[in-house]
């Protein structure tokens, strides 16, 4: 058998935990240490905060390089954000010991347009040092971005690509339920929206990543947002929503190319969303529709996004990576 991969957690919220407790039902991975900012976290067991006895040997730290002096991972798996320069930034100690980081950051997926700079610098510093970064996740990462391009790959000519995703978020976790504006006057959520503090992060990114695969050179990409407004009052375990406040988002964005090629997707995410769904609507040779049922799920989706693409980051070139640089991310057995 070969050696296991040493994996670090970046972030220990919900998702880090999660993330956790998979890598540690995978046999070919080893679980070195956690990395978290809280102060009552510190010195911690990861086992004992993620509910897992068997890891009596891993610790949190409060710091990257306070856990390099005592353990060296292969790969840190980043579950802290949404903001690329920040990710880059957090990430960048980590990068320079010439380690992989996988990151559920959205804006991560396609980073050089919100952090351009930030990312020609970070890509050169990794070809220096041997380290990768890449951005991945369901949505981004998957149903609305690297779905499409996949079925792309049957086509002889594609003109257009829409997708849409119904999300019944009265099952997701309380941060997500949080920034969908659960809750929030209609007024109060848009005003969060335009600050950037609200809604649904990485939905141009994923817009751009389909374009850039496509080699489309896209026109201005639009962004638009609309509340959800509760029709009825709704309780779920960590909000209570009456009616006339909003449940959820509806967030657009579309984009044309000069030579007609059209993106557009659709994302409504609200509580007690009717006929959760992911569809992808190709208008191409041969014409193409698929549609999911129920759609992914996608915290459990997003840890498994991340974990499985772990040994393909490993295998890629260094450098400020995306989602469709490396081989396509499936599940493997151990």
């Amino acid at each position: 058998m070969s050696r296991k991969i040493k994996v670090a957690q970046f972030g220990l919220g919900p998702i880090g935990q999660s993330s956790i407790r998979l890598l540690a039902e995978r046999e070919n991975f080893e679980i070195v240490g956690g990395i978290d900012i809280q102060p009552a976290l510190s010195g911690k067991l990861v086992g004992d905060v993620c509910g897992l006895p068997s890891l009596s040997k891993a610790k949190i730290y409060p710091t990257f390089e306070e856990m390099w002096k005592k353990v060296k991972p292969d790969v840190v798996v980043h579950t802290a954000g949404s903001r690329a320069k920040i990710t880059f930034e957090q990430c960048k100690p980590m990068l320079q010991k010439g380690l992989a980081v996988v990151s559920s950051c959205e804006e991560l997926l396609f980073p050089a347009h919100r952090a351009p700079n930030e990312t020609v610098a970070i890509d050169k510093l990794c070809r220096k040092s041997g380290g990768r970064i890449l951005g991945t996740g369901v949505n981004p990462g998957f149903v609305l971005d690297l779905l499409p391009v996949c079925l792309t790959g049957v086509c002889r000519t594609v003109q257009s690509v829409y997708g849409e995703r119904v999300v019944n978020a009265s099952t997701r976790r309380q941060p997500l339920q949080k920034k969908i504006g659960s809750g929030l006057e209609p007024k109060e959520f848009l005003k969060l929206w335009s600050e950037g503090k609200a809604g649904h992060a990485g939905f141009k990114e994923s817009l751009l990543l389909v374009a850039h695969s496509l080699g489309w050179k896209m026109g201005e990409v639009t962004e638009t947002m609309e509340p959800m407004v509760a029709d009825h009052d709704i309780q779920t375990e960590f909000f209570t929503v009456k009616k006339g406040l909003t449940c959820g988002l509806h967030q657009v964005v579309k984009s044309k190319s000069a030579k007609g090629h059209s993106i557009h997707f659709d994302l409504k995410m609200y509580l007690d969303a009717k006929d959760p769904h992911d569809l992808v609507k190709l208008e191409s040779d041969p014409p193409i529709e698929a549609y999911l049922k129920g759609g992914v799920a996608g915290d459990r989706a997003t840890v498994a996004a991340v974990v499985n693409c772990i040994p393909r980051l490993l295998a890629a070139q260094p450098g400020v990576r995306l989602m469709t640089d490396v081989p396509l991310s499936g599940f493997t057995v151990d």
